[in-house]
């Protein structure tokens, strides 16, 4: 316990050292305003700008036409919890501090150190609304202890599969939604707990967003919108499709099936909700200084099969959420930073959620050494060659019967399946086989156990994480 207590007051003061330690002529002049958004559950192929053709989505079509589309871009994980980890944190899943959704009780500690702390230590205000999953009250990980002014939203990521909720939290304050309403799969009131309601989560939190910025366009801030759509609700259970929205309008009139009408709605009422942010950045005549990042949690989920595979949402992709294959990992991921990033560009290159924290650390100039698994996307962004990856790493299953484990090495993609006592690998060259339908681990068998022991090498054992394969 002692020890414990030294090792948090020394984390502490270096924190403290490294605050003092920015001066003036360290921090550059014009340091960007940073908007990052985040959809859950949203596939590689639900957007214009990446192929869609039914679902509209304009607002981030225009954001991709004004920035930089990345077409390989991945997820840190595939599944929620250690996603959002890894792009706070910085880490891979093999050296997460969250690594899967199972266990619960794993959460974010006094000695994470993430995107928001080092950001507030740069001097900017540090806001997030929706979907937290890092943390729960008692623990350590709560936004508010991990970097975060605000926060405005869900702190357990099971609660955030309600849009009708009875409470948010507010800071560590609950908040009660005292009406909430119950609507069917058509959008249509069906019901109601409590009485009349008109609060539909993923409104509240863009309006709390735009809040946010017209309180702080006069100093450096940082947004973090972790929007709850497209995620499926468990509410009500006996739905069959459970994805619920206020309307399936501008689809009501399409011969879909009732399950496609919402889901695209979803993406729209987003889409629509992403506009009214960068509407709010042009008029607090931020647009100029403020980088955007659009992007999504991992992939689409499949467990409920007919709105993905309505609108391929996974794109040419095998695979979605839960999946190690690239419809499970591979992302929407667009930058528009004005007189920085070239418009209407598209970037190839590899990056992954554990860049973002050298990469913000790069932007604003931060004095200290940070500890990560990332490169900085800043020449990226500039339209440069960087530095490579040697290699992307997830893992996924650390409780359940089935652990799968992947790596990215160059054009290669290798997947380690554990099942029961048995063990599947499969090879892909990506650059010749991006759907990964032919399995080259047997033709190829020095690549796939160069890097069967590149995954083992990356995968470090914690108490929470110590499964033995």
């Amino acid at each position: 316990m002692v020890a414990s207590l030294v090792f948090l007051i020394s984390i502490l003061l270096i924190q403290a050292d490294l605050y003092q330690g920015f001066a003036e002529d360290q921090v550059p002049t014009n340091r960007p305003n940073i908007v990052f958004i985040m959809a859950d559950d949203l596939g590689y192929g639900d957007l214009g700008c990446y192929g869609q053709e039914k679902i509209k989505t304009p607002h981030i079509d225009q954001l991709a036409a004004e920035g930089m589309l990345f077409t390989q871009a991945y997820a840190g994980s595939s599944v929620c919890a250690p996603s959002r980890s890894s792009l706070m944190t910085g880490f891979h899943n093999g050296h997460n501090r969250i690594r899967d959704n199972l266990p619960h009780g794993v959460y974010l500690r006094p000695d994470d150190f993430t995107v928001a702390e080092l950001l507030k230590q740069a001097g900017y205000q540090t806001g997030g609304v929706g979907k937290w999953g890092l943390g729960v009250p008692g623990s350590w990980g709560l936004p508010n202890q991990q970097g975060f002014d605000y926060w405005y939203g869900h702190y357990n990521q099971d609660q955030a599969h309600f849009y009708y909720p009875d409470f948010l939290w507010e800071n560590e304050k609950l908040v009660l939604l005292q009406e909430m309403k119950i609507v069917d799969q058509v959008g249509k009131m069906t019901g109601n707990r409590g009485g009349e309601n008109k609060y539909y989560t993923h409104d509240l939190f863009t309006d709390k967003a735009i809040e946010y910025i017209d309180k702080n366009k006069d100093r450096p801030f940082f947004l973090f919108v972790s929007y709850t759509i497209p995620h499926f609700s468990d509410y009500p259970k006996d739905s069959p499709d459970h994805y619920l929205v206020p309307s399936d309008e501008p689809y009501t009139d399409k011969p879909w099936p009732q399950i496609a009408k919402n889901y695209a709605a979803m993406i729209s009422r987003m889409d629509r909700d992403v506009g009214a942010i960068l509407l709010a950045l042009q008029e607090n005549q931020l647009e100029e200084n403020t980088l955007v990042i659009f992007t999504s949690d991992n992939g689409p989920y499949t467990g409920i099969p007919t709105p993905i595979a309505f609108f391929n949402s996974s794109g040419s992709f095998k695979g979605g959420k839960r999946d190690l294959y690239e419809g499970g990992i591979r992302i929407p991921f667009i930058a528009r930073w004005k007189n920085v990033i070239p418009k209407a560009t598209r970037n190839d290159q590899l990056i992954a959620f554990w860049d973002l924290l050298p990469t913000i650390s790069d932007i604003v100039n931060y004095p200290g050494q940070v500890a990560s698994d990332g490169i900085s996307m800043l020449p990226k962004f500039m339209g440069k060659l960087s530095e490579k990856h040697p290699y992307l790493y997830w893992d996924y299953g650390h409780v359940r019967e089935t652990y799968k484990q992947a790596l990215r090495y160059e054009k290669y993609k290798c997947i380690m399946i554990h099942h029961r006592n048995q063990v599947q690998i499969e090879l892909y060259d990506l650059d010749n086989d991006p759907g990964e339908t032919k399995n080259l681990a047997k033709s190829n068998p020095k690549m796939a156990n160069k890097m069967v022991e590149m995954m083992h090498s990356a995968y470090q054992y914690t108490p929470e994480y110590s499964r033995v394969h």
